[in-house]
């Protein structure tokens, strides 16, 4: 099947032929659909805070913060910012000279409310002679998108989107990038004065990314009287998946073997590598200006507060389950506290001996944690919380994505529709043990959870693998708790225009 230039290849990413194999057979047997349970709820998964609770994990926080405790902010930025520019794409490559659609005559009609206005404008003058106004009373719209994306211009539609304008001040023009800076400053710094920060990001870009932070850093670390440790790192090649053609055999370009990006569940070996005591995850593309920041800054207080309240709780169930002698009454305590405040349900546990229940507590309490802020669902019902039935005869709760339910099952739709969440991202992690040693994250993969999805490949049609999403299948074996936050601390950039939106302004 491989071929020594086959093996040559695949050694120096760094992938087995073990692993090659395993991923052509899940092409031939496709990956199974979750069975759910039922979609996560207020009162039924979903945890919402009355104020008294908001005050006493702020509280948590706050002294866990002055704890010497290493906190980390993790944030996932490779993603190229061409799909914000999708619709200005096709603008450009069609054959209307001015704007049409709904979306084009938004984008013109309110330009001058872009953080990168002043930018392009320069660029419009440099390479045009006419500025956006002109060119506009011209109806040479084209121009302003083609200094907007090409690299004549701004190069938009080229560049990673934490390196884009997203906001003005009346001093500065930020981008995702250095909003995530200023986040870090405000509720991830602990006791060392020290804001630690991971970016993940592609090959192509690392170098910009670390020029902006160059310009950045000094700026940032004087207003906050802190000092940043920033860190960069890469999708590793290792986690690469091999495409297949339509007979499930590796697919072949001018001879050689294609393979793509695992997604963003390669990103487990990247957190993996991390050694902090507790970890933020947020996406490079949800962040608002200042003036919104406070609900933001508050509610990862509160859902970090609530991890380190109930890590603390587990480890030390975990320090008496050492002891074999453990009394039974105790052993009822630490499974309630599993079923009420973990989720995990079990309607097993009842029939277990005294060693069984002792062994299956120890194991469902030493693992890592997550609390995942939650935001009612105010769109379209789809992927988001829900409770998963285990091959153990366990319940516990998973964020899915739709590709993961089936959807041709009617009470599988039925609980998809009537479902009141979905997720935002948002979460805060609890990555070692009750003895401070580092989990290895690897280890509660559901390696059972990617999908398989069609793509081309110089008009060729292929299969390609992704590997099980970073909050999905990748964190499937942790204990999670899904939390109600406010939908005002999601505000994701889809589209260049989601930029003209109150909350970006």
């Amino acid at each position: 099947m491989l071929t020594k230039n086959d093996e040559i290849l695949t050694n120096k990413k760094g992938i087995s032929v073990e692993t090659i194999k395993n991923q052509l057979h899940s092409f031939e047997t496709g990956f199974p659909y979750l069975k759910i349970a039922y979609a996560a709820e207020p009162d039924k998964g979903i945890l919402q805070l009355n104020d008294n609770e908001i005050s006493a994990l702020l509280t948590e926080w706050g002294n866990y913060l002055n704890s010497g405790a290493v906190i980390l902010k993790f944030v996932p930025a490779s993603g190229a910012a061409s799909r914000m520019f999708k619709d200005l794409f096709e603008f450009l490559e069609g054959k209307n000279e001015v704007p049409t659609s709904g979306f084009e005559t938004k984008f013109f009609s309110e330009i001058e409310k872009f953080a990168f206005y002043d930018e392009l404008n320069q660029s419009c003058i440099k390479n045009t002679g006419k500025s956006i106004k002109e060119l506009i009373s011209a109806n040479q719209f084209k121009a302003i998108v083609e200094n907007l994306l090409s690299e004549k211009g701004l190069n938009y539609g080229s560049l990673p989107k934490g390196l884009l304008r997203f906001h003005s001040y009346t001093n500065e023009k930020r981008t995702p990038m250095q909003e995530h800076l200023v986040e870090g400053a405000l509720y991830a710094t602990g006791s060392s004065k020290t804001t630690n920060i991971h970016f993940t990001v592609s090959n192509e870009h690392r170098d910009l990314f670390e020029k902006h932070l160059k310009e950045t850093i000094t700026k940032y670390e004087k207003n906050f009287e802190i000092s940043y440790n920033i860190g960069f790192s890469e999708q590793k090649p290792s986690t690469d998946t091999i495409a297949a053609d339509e007979h499930n055999q590796p697919f072949r370009d001018k001879g050689e073997l294609v393979f793509r990006p695992g997604g963003h569940g390669a990103l487990i070996e990247n957190l993996n590598d991390l050694d902090a005591d507790v970890i933020f995850i947020k996406n490079i593309d949800n962040v608002v200006p200042d003036s919104l920041k406070a609900e933001t800054v508050t509610y990862k207080k509160v859902i970090a507060g609530l991890l380190v309240s109930l890590q603390k709780q587990c480890f030390a169930y975990l320090h008496e389950l050492e002891n074999k002698f453990i009394s039974d009454a105790k052993l009822a305590v630490i499974s309630q506290f599993c079923e009420v405040r973990l989720n995990n349900h079990n309607k097993n546990v009842k029939n277990f001996s005294h060693d069984e229940l002792r062994d299956y507590l120890f194991n469902k309490l030493n693992r890592p944690i997550r609390v995942c802020g939650m935001v009612k669902n105010v769109g379209e019902p789809g992927g988001g919380p829900f409770l998963i039935l285990n091959d153990d005869g366990s319940v516990s709760p998973q964020i899915l994505e739709s590709s993961q339910i089936d959807l041709n099952n009617p009470a599988d739709k039925d609980k998809i529709l009537k479902s009141t969440h979905f997720n935002p991202v948002d979460l805060v992690c609890s990555v070692k043990n009750y003895r401070g040693e580092k989990f290895d994250l690897i280890n509660f993969v559901d390696p059972k959870t990617g999908f398989i999805s069609s793509k081309s490949r110089n008009g060729k049609e292929l299969k390609a693998l992704e590997l099980p999403g970073l909050w999905n299948g990748a964190m499937s074996n942790w204990n999670t708790i899904f939390v109600e936050v406010p939908i005002e601390t999601f505000n994701p950039v889809k589209t260049v225009n989601d930029l003209l939106r109150p909350q970006h302004q």
